[in-house]
């Protein structure tokens, strides 16, 4: 099939500027701020700022400071009683701080407590890599993985036949040499160095890429995929980018969100259609995103709440581009929002905003192809980041 052109946008995407009094900082004083920065849903703590109120605009997450951080992972999400929001923070140090929701041990610190402040992950030093799931954690070591907190789907990989949670970091069994993990919804992906990419924990949606639909307890090869660049793992499907800057996915696929031209789950990996050049994938809860090699980002999946941005509320099953969406360092996205920083150091979203998760200091919305402004230019913000199938967004 000959891939169609790409498809443009109906208006240009507006970077709308929020006045500077919604912001937590004026412009001008926000390169200085040291901190990473936290908003929206906050029931469990979840934003590190020792409260469990909502925050409309970024606040600081308490002692975490954005030059001090590798990489800031979001958990869980929900606001009702069985809600497990949390987050992890990767420090330069190789060292794990962890805060919010605590019910399976997912804080791993050796207790159930929630805690709304940052604390450090009990004996882990050494780490390369770290992912928030729905309720557990994966972390590298040298090269070997990781893994605490609810093993209700053998998740953990420990391959000791049990169901029980994990309050502190426990190795999963029989996987070296790797270089990046994914948490999913009660799933775990880990890429090796090699480029084989292994699965384990809940098979249900075919989100293992096995070939079936099975419940595994420690790690299998995904068969067929080879020479695999970056993994990005969703709620319930994977994303993989290959040294031949295409892109394999397996998993659910209802809301189209394996971008195969299809609603069908798939057990096996399957080609994202009309899509080469790619340079990064990014899989938020169920919709995904592709930057390619000239700048310009794709999008597929969910988009109930626009939280895919082309301007319609309508699901895509194959890539659309976003022409106008440039300059992209880095994309996440929760229940039904999605977060982009910026080259000019700003961040900004688009999708539902009920509990203030957009950042812009309100609760509505974005309709057609607009953004709104959570941080300004020159914020000297590089990554961001969200619960997993809440309402919580972090910028650092």
């Amino acid at each position: 099939m000959t891939p169609p052109l790409r498809l443009t946008l109906l208006a240009a995407l507006s970077l709308a500027a929020l006045p500077l009094a919604a912001l937590p900082a004026p412009a001008s004083a926000a390169g200085t701020d040291p901190w990473v920065r936290g908003w929206g849903e906050n029931g469990q703590g979840q934003l590190g700022n020792g409260s469990v109120l909502t925050q409309q605009t970024p606040a600081a997450v308490t002692g975490i400071a954005r030059d001090d951080v590798r990489k800031v992972s979001g958990g869980g999400g929900g606001a009702a009683a069985a809600a497990n929001a949390f987050s992890v923070a990767l420090l330069k140090d190789g060292t794990v701080k962890s805060w919010g929701a605590n019910q399976t041990g997912q804080l791993g610190n050796g207790t159930i407590v929630n805690q709304s402040f940052p604390g450090t992950v009990t004996g882990l030093t050494g780490v390369s890599a770290v992912s928030a799931g729905l309720n557990h954690v994966l972390a590298v070591k040298g090269g070997r993985v990781l893994a605490w907190g609810s093993n209700a789907s053998k998740q953990l990989g420990t391959g000791q036949d049990t169901t029980n949670p994990y309050r502190t970091p426990i190795p999963v069994q029989s996987l070296d040499k790797v270089k990046d993990v994914g948490a999913g919804c009660d799933f775990s992906v880990a890429l090796r160095q090699d480029g084989t990419v292994w699965t384990w924990g809940k098979g249900d949606n075919g989100r293992l890429g096995t070939g079936n639909n099975t419940t595994r307890e420690t790690p299998q090869k995904v068969p067929d995929v080879e020479n695999v660049e970056a993994i990005a793992v969703g709620c319930e499907y994977v994303l993989a980018l290959t040294a031949d800057n295409t892109v394999k996915s397996w998993g659910k696929g209802a809301e189209g969100q394996l971008g195969n031209d299809s609603t069908a789950d798939s057990n096996k990996a399957v080609d994202v259609a009309y899509l080469d050049a790619v340079a990064s994938v990014f899989a938020t809860n169920a919709t995904a995103f592709a930057v390619l090699d000239d700048g310009s980002v794709a999008a597929w999946g969910k988009n109930t709440d626009r939280q895919l941005g082309d301007g319609t509320n309508a699901n895509r099953t194959t890539p659309v581009v976003l022409d106008q969406l440039k300059g992209v360092q880095d994309i996440a996205g929760g229940l039904n929002f999605t977060l982009a920083a910026l080259d000019d150091g700003s961040v900004i979203g688009w999708g539902a905003n009920d509990v203030g998760q957009l950042g812009d200091g309100s609760t509505t919305g974005t309709t057609g192809t607009a953004t709104t402004s959570a941080l300004p230019p020159g914020s000297q913000i590089t990554h961001v980041t969200t619960s997993v199938t809440g309402k919580s967004g972090f910028a650092y």
